[in-house]
């Protein structure tokens, strides 16, 4: 305890110097606290919404469960539909005789022709008023927060007949366990970790060692003093981490409460794909801890390490005797770091890629950062080992001088531009992670395929459907009968029944194809699947309204008719029959089957053709071909909190360069005065203080440009997408390196002022 004060003490009374240093860590620390405290909070956010979605869900709405049917059983029905870039959901609810508590958010559940909406829901009817053939009913009131996952949601509630519903689940109350559409999936959140802990906490954690090693110099020539006055080592050790562990707790308190600031702030304003409530983005009392006792810890060691040599050798310490030479000890972590990264891109290039193993899933997280650790590690022996070389082989004075200081102190530099270099190390994994998010099914084509089961509609819902405005044209699908108690039936084949004019409405290439006359249909880049040999007699089982059935025998034709569409995958495989409807009895349709429809892939279209379908019948499931709306909202969020990581990175980043770069201005002020008062011109001061910085943070970046490269390339063989090898992204890490050189000898200029104060030496 007397040497914890004595550390205390000597910090208030060690000058206006030290007391600059310390607040300067004090910021440091908060800046770091702050950023760990909204990684901490980011699965937090994520609960919560889940844990709301879980409270809402209707419960046996698919029938499971101990529900039984009957009158006094309410009925409900979930549908899912893309509107925009957003996910429209929308529960519809039939009461039965036995009251059912409502979900949360509601007072009462809607009475037949009553709709509650969220409030962005709300908002988006007044400005597209064709919303309102989706939600069939007066308004009568607004979802509250309680029941809706983060602020900007549409969700609604509607209020039906229990003959409206057709598919529908018995609902016997609200609530689960579990959500059925999580916010993100365990995967996804996975990925999510590994790439928050590459791009935030392995800066984070080069970010607050970098702080607690603040005025090293300085202060090891003072403990050193305190070593020879009879100080023990354990004494020492302690007075050095007074400082530094009080001003990393000083940090960690300052920097939960400007957390709690920014969560106030960003949950009203929202991030674009990602919105939450200012209660969800609350700490739990382990993250608290973390922060609290998380960067002290760190503190304490780091002031461990700093403290080692003023302990073992003062006099060596107060004499600034040559220190040893970095020991290579960062090849431990980056040689089986990069031996795993190497290892994985040599199986992908020669195509054997792992698919989503539990070994890779370990593995990957462990060797970006072994790599990230083994970077840090090796660049003072590396910048070193480099400004030996060029100091003993150039003859530009400005360089030697730079070169011998870098010699003599290399971890003083490379203090300055670790930060930046883990910075692009982190920015090419986040990269990785993008690519392999883009990889996910979406509709990029020019049109867009919906498709309606044929038993959900009526003959006169099948004629008004395909009239909906937007539509380009529509087929029905199904697929041939074969009878249960045949021994030997012919295989099942698939059949489309359209005219010539409604396939060439949806094909960009038809050729072959004879009003009237089957045929059958060959796609380009599709394995042919043979129908059957020509003549041979195909089943088709039909129905009229009134339920009566019949079987239409087709023979397969010799004719074939070459079809191709735009769409993301094509709306009809090879081997399909083409069927005239002709060929159908008047009043009979196929029992089973799929009412295919085209429309151009714009949102407008899209959303104009889900309202025009909805105004036929607003609980019909509309599939969209090409479009997972959860899916894609998953992606949406993951994408905005990488941003997020990204923005923490880039802040740390700097935030290291800039404590860093200041702290080194003030322990370098007596080195330049002396070289001042020889007569070194302040040109060549200026220039040796660039060089100083730039050339090993060049080597640094470099390093981390070609081990990060490796370690994205490595993480998407890994990942099973299709894209292993990204040379796109080469020019934008590129350019972010020369960026971080730019800025960096920008920094360095004004560490040279036009003032020379021989105080500065005087006691030298």
């Amino acid at each position: 305890m007397k040497e914890f004060l004595l550390g205390l003490r000597l910090l208030l009374g060690s000058g206006r110097g030290n007391r600059t240093r310390f607040l300067l860590m004090v910021a440091g620390s908060a800046i770091g606290a702050c950023c760990l405290a909204v990684v901490l909070a980011i699965p937090g956010m994520l609960a919560a919404q889940d844990a709301r979605k879980a409270a809402r869900e209707p419960d046996c709405s698919n029938g499971l469960g101990a529900c039984n049917g009957g009158e006094g059983t309410g009925l409900s029905l979930t549908r899912m539909d893309p509107y925009g870039a957003d996910s429209l959901t929308r529960i519809f609810v039939a009461q039965g005789s036995k009251p059912i508590a409502p979900p949360p958010g509601l007072r009462a559940l809607p009475s037949p022709g009553e709709v509650f909406l969220s409030p962005r829901l709300h908002e988006a009817l007044r400005e597209d008023p064709g919303l309102a053939k989706m939600l069939p009913g007066h308004e009568a009131g607004i979802i509250s927060a309680r029941g809706l996952a983060h602020p900007d949601e549409l969700y609604a509630y509607i209020g039906v007949r229990r003959d409206e519903i057709r598919e529908g689940g018995h609902l016997t109350a609200f609530g689960n366990k579990h959500t059925d559409f999580p916010t993100v999936d365990s995967s996804t959140l996975d990925i999510l970790r590994f790439t928050l802990a590459g791009i935030v906490l392995l800066p984070l954690a080069v970010f607050l060692s970098v702080c607690a090693r603040l005025s090293a110099a300085a202060r090891a020539r003072r403990l050193a003093a305190l070593r020879l006055l009879g100080l023990s080592r354990r004494g020492l050790q302690r007075v050095n981490a007074a400082e530094t562990v009080v001003a990393a707790l000083l940090g960690a308190a300052l920097g939960l409460g400007g957390y709690w600031v920014v969560n106030q702030l960003m949950s009203r304003i929202g991030l674009p794909g990602f919105d939450w409530y200012p209660s969800d983005g609350s700490l739990p009392f382990t993250a608290v801890l973390v922060c609290l006792v998380g960067c002290p810890t760190l503190a304490w060691f780091v002031s461990r390490f700093g403290a080692k040599r003023a302990a073992e050798d003062p006099l060596a310490v107060r004499r600034s005797a040559e220190a040893k030479p970095p020991a290579l000890w960062g090849l431990v972590p980056l040689i089986p770091g990069l031996g795993i990264v190497v290892g994985y891109c040599v199986v992908g290039a020669a195509g054997h890629a792992p698919r989503d193993t539990k070994l890779s899933s370990l593995l990957m997280p462990i060797a970006v950062v072994l790599v990230g650790v083994g970077i840090v590690l090796t660049l003072p022996a590396l910048s070193r080992a480099l400004a030996r070389r060029i100091a003993t082989t150039t003859g530009s004075l400005s360089l030697s001088l730079a070169m011998r200081r870098n010699e003599v102190e290399p971890s003083g530099t490379l203090r300055v531009a670790t930060g930046l270099v883990i910075l692009v190390y982190a920015a090419s994994l986040t990269q990785g992670v993008l690519i392999e998010l883009d990889q996910v099914s979406k509709n990029t084509a020019a049109v867009q395929a919906y498709n309606v089961e044929l038993p959900e509609l009526s003959e006169e819902a099948q004629r008004a459907v395909g009239k909906v405005s937007g539509i380009r044209s529509h087929v029905v699908q199904t697929m041939s009968w074969a009878d249960s108690d045949e021994l030997e039936s012919p295989p099942s084949v698939q059949a489309v029944i359209a005219t010539c004019g409604q396939l060439r409405a949806m094909a960009s290439r038809l050729t072959g194809c004879v009003e009237g006359q089957p045929a059958r249909l060959s796609v380009p880049e599709q394995t042919y699947e043979e129908a059957g040999p020509p003549g041979m007699r195909i089943p088709f089982r039909l129905v009229d309204r009134e339920g009566r059935h019949k079987t239409l025998t087709v023979q397969v034709p010799q004719r074939t008719v070459h079809y191709q569409d735009d769409a993301v995958f094509s709306t009809i495989s090879g081997g399909t029959l083409l069927i005239p409807p002709s060929f159908l009895p008047e009043g009979f349709r196929p029992e089973f089957g799929t009412l295919q429809l085209l429309s151009d892939s714009t949102p407008h279209v899209v959303r104009s053709v889900l309202e025009g379908i909805a105004a036929v019948d607003p609980t019909l499931e509309v599939e969209t071909e090409g479009v997972d709306i959860a899916a894609l909202r998953q992606i949406s969020v993951i994408k905005t909190l990488l941003g997020v990581g990204m923005v923490l990175g880039l802040v740390i980043g700097v935030a290291a360069y800039l404590v860093a770069a200041t702290d080194r201005a003030m322990e370098r002020k007596p080195q330049v005065t002396a070289l001042s008062l020889l007569g070194a011109r302040r040109r060549t001061l200026r220039a040796v203080q660039v060089v100083q910085v730039v050339l090993p943070l060049a080597v640094g970046l470099l390093l981390a440009v070609v081990t990060g490269k490796a370690a994205e390339s490595s993480y998407l063989v890994t990942g099973g997408g299709s894209i292993f090898w990204d040379g796109d992204g080469v020019p934008l890490l590129l350019a972010s390196a020369v960026g971080a050189v730019v800025v960096a000898a920008l920094g360095a200029l004004p560490l040279i002022g036009r003032r020379i104060d021989p105080e500065l030496i005087r006691r030298d």
